[in-house]
């Protein structure tokens, strides 16, 4: 299950993510999301867990919680949905 990880304070690191979500079970992948133009964190994040009973556990225990003096937000992604325009055919 890809995991959403939002409003983290900006000295976090990848793996600080993966030892915080790893209590809950595996943790297939952490990636922090970085600005492409100044390096720094965005303060958010995805986590994989292959499992889902244990990502639903870590989603539940963690979200609202206190990280590094910061209350996070964890919810599962969704999948995107296609925008409506994008079916259209173009105009000429």
């Amino acid at each position: 299950m890809n995991i959403y990880v939002g409003q983290l304070p900006f000295d976090v690191n990848e793996n600080d993510l993966e030892v915080l979500f790893s209590e809950f079970g595996e943790v297939a992948s952490a990636r922090l999301i970085m600005d492409r133009y100044s390096g720094r964190p965005k303060g958010f994040a995805f986590v994989e867990m292959p499992n889902n009973s244990e990502a639903d556990a870590a989603i539940k225990s963690l979200n609202k919680s206190m990280f590094k003096g910061r209350e996070i937000k964890v919810n599962q992604v969704q999948p995107q949905k296609r925008n409506k325009r994008s079916k259209r055919r173009p105009r000429y």
